[in-house]
């Protein structure tokens, strides 16, 4: 039996990608193949644009799949009679970051627009049709609404009066003379999959499997591991230089009069502390990378 895998193509592909490696797992993408390979026999993987894999999962073509909330709100808008897919676990990365995509609605920065409201009668263009839709609707707000095949950021005001549109970090809106005027949504990615295959046992444990493995590999993403060897007179005050998950864990050595302590640290604060622990009598001080922290 195998669990059938779909990976998502394009933007989210290579942090994708690079997430399953340091969970463990050696996968490798051909520029020729839509069938990535992995070193786990149980596991077959396909690659499928993020905004096709709610779809394919919903149909039983794949039996789960990694796509961001947007495009799963996207496909069961339009789909209401189907069984809800399962969400898995929430998997927070992206293509630049690991954070969270908007989906804004942005305007020209001269344009009169301040509110959704003063959209009534414009046309709006966006990848994301039902959910936009969904969202005037909602608010009574008649507008016509039309698919962009990308580039989206360009159409205002010419071809398009304002549009909807993911961002990171709203640079590329800047750069457009884009204001936003409303958040639509938030969307991280997920791990969804449809309910035969959480419904088999050994598929749903492999899934767990797979989850726990993805989540521990984000969690570690820039934090690092520090150990060091203390006198045991001076463990308050480097314990108290010490932030922690659930505080350092502190162990005796062979010398009754010293101790060891190991804990995780944010990466980027390490290059204040070690100097900071070095003169409050740390020795021994090692800082090590980490691939997985299982919380």
């Amino acid at each position: 039996m195998k669990l059938r895998l779909g990976i998502p193509k394009g933007s989210l592909q290579d942090a994708t990608v690079q997430l399953f490696q340091r969970a463990g797992f050696n996968m490798l993408v051909s520029s020729r193949s839509y069938f990535p390979s992995i070193d786990d026999p149980e596991v077959e993987c396909m690659l499928i644009r993020a905004q096709e894999m709610a779809r394919y999962v919903a149909d039983g073509v794949l039996d789960a799949g990694l796509t961001g909330m947007d495009w799963i709100a996207e496909h069961q808008i339009g789909h209401p009679e189907e069984q809800p897919l399962v969400p898995i676990c929430d998997l927070v990365y992206a293509k630049q970051s690991f954070g969270k995509v908007r989906w804004v609605l942005a305007v020209p920065e001269e344009s009169r627009f301040r509110t959704p409201e003063d959209l009534r009668g414009c046309r709006i263009a966006t990848e994301l049709v039902r959910v936009t839709k969904h969202y005037f609707e909602r608010r009574d707000v008649d507008v016509a609404v039309e698919f962009s095949w990308g580039a989206t950021e360009v159409k205002p005001p010419v071809l398009a009066d304002a549009i909807v549109e993911a961002t990171e970090t709203g640079s590329t809106l800047r750069a457009n003379r884009l204001r936003i005027i409303e958040t639509l949504m938030e969307s991280n990615t997920q791990l969804i999959a449809n309910q035969p295959a959480m419904a088999d046992a050994w598929k749903r444990t492999k899934l767990e499997n797979i989850a726990l493995l993805l989540q521990a590999a984000i969690a570690a993403q820039g934090r690092v591991g520090l150990m060091l060897n203390v006198r045991r007179t001076d463990l308050d005050h480097i314990v108290a230089l010490l932030p922690a998950l659930q505080g350092p864990t502190v162990s005796s050595l062979s010398d009754p009069d010293w101790v060891a302590v190991n804990t995780i640290i944010e990466e980027r604060t390490v290059r204040d502390l070690i100097p900071k622990l070095k003169a409050s009598g740390g020795q021994g001080i090692v800082e090590y990378p980490l691939n997985k922290i299982v919380i």
